[in-house]
């Protein structure tokens, strides 16, 4: 769970910090990681995979593709003797979702030796934290002069056809329908109205971020809700963007990394585990894509960390997630979505 105390610990400092890796469990071998493509699995390979797996013996290869997907695989394979990831990334609450399965090996000291770097509150039983950040409104400041200022706002009129979502965030974009309309973390059914009338001011759905991220530089929309560290990044390629955070409130979301019980490498899951928790490799996160770190000694520039972290009266706005209740629900706001919503 997130605290508002570790929002606050990443927001002034110095340059982030190296750390020393423990050595290999293992003499190398290949990590096949279930992860996202895109800029997350880019930097990935060049901030982990390269300089500092590969040095040490180890051959990564990514088994990329969107979480529901993946999610299907690890269950699908959990009865089978070896599976085909060694690492797992999933957010938070899809992590929850497929652990109570029973998939994922524990995550200790022994194994991790680097989690006792790692901020108490994010630690989970089953996977480390890699990297978190709050969901925020984006603008485009060419045309938006008077930015909304609540969720709810995103559903006036003078917006119609303005409205940019991502169809991947789909939990997200229900969640934001659900506070506009008067419900909450643990209270998704007001999302279903709010979906439908955004769909009545002609609302566009991306498939991915970064077909969302090409309309908003091409001013199709102006306006979407998006994680904060997208914005960062965004805006770092040149698409004239600024945030607002949500006077209902808005969650935080943590990507977490898992190693499968059924993991043909598990030594080397580990090691990728331990790797993904290394302070300049967090930092490398942070610069490129504006996720906070989660670990102690991965200290922001303080200019970075004004651009990434919220401020003390946006941080009393953060919401908990309740991950029972979403996974509970899963599968009627997939079904709303796609068959209601985008039909």
């Amino acid at each position: 769970m997130i605290s508002r105390r570790h929002f606050l610990s990443a927001s002034a400092g110095v340059a982030a910090l190296a750390s020393g890796m423990p050595s290999a469990r293992a003499e190398g071998g290949q990590v096949v990681v279930g992860t996202w493509g895109g800029d997350y699995g880019q930097l990935l390979s060049d901030i982990i995979d390269k300089p500092i797996m590969t040095p040490r013996g180890f051959e990564i290869v990514q088994d990329v593709a969107n979480a529901d997907p993946r999610k299907t695989k690890l269950l699908a394979e959990r009865q089978s003797r070896r599976g085909s990831m060694d690492v797992a990334c999933l957010s938070d609450n899809d992590a929850y979702i497929v652990s109570q399965s029973d998939v994922f090996e524990k995550v200790d000291a022994a194994q991790v030796k680097r989690l006792d770097k790692v901020f108490p509150e994010l630690r989970s039983e089953i996977a480390i934290p890699h990297i978190y950040s709050a969901q925020v409104i984006l603008y485009n400041t060419n045309q938006v002069k008077t930015p909304p200022q609540s969720f709810a706002d995103l559903w006036d009129p003078k917006w119609r056809g303005r409205i940019g979502l991502a169809d991947i965030l789909y939990p997200n974009n229900t969640l934001a329908a659900a506070l506009a309309g008067g419900g909450g973390v643990s209270n998704l059914d007001p999302a279903e109205k709010k979906l439908m009338e955004w769909r009545s001011l002609d609302v566009k759905i991306y498939p991915s971020n970064e077909a969302l991220a090409a309309a908003l530089k091409s001013e199709e929309v102006w306006l979407t809700t998006m994680w904060l560290a997208r914005g960062f990044m965004w805006k770092k390629s040149g698409i004239p963007l600024a945030h607002v955070v949500p006077k209902e409130g808005t969650p935080a979301i943590v990507f977490q990394a898992s190693v499968p019980k059924n993991a043909k490498n598990k030594a080397g899951g580990f090691a990728y585990l331990d790797a993904m928790l290394d302070a300049k490799a967090q930092g490398g996160f942070a610069d490129k894509m504006g996720y906070v770190p989660t670990v102690t000694d991965a200290v922001l520039p303080e200019d970075l960390a004004k651009q990434v972290s919220l401020t003390e009266a946006e941080r009393a706005r953060l919401l908990q997630p309740d991950y029972a209740y979403a996974a509970g629900r899963s599968q009627r706001t997939l079904d709303f979505w796609n068959k209601e919503f985008k039909a």
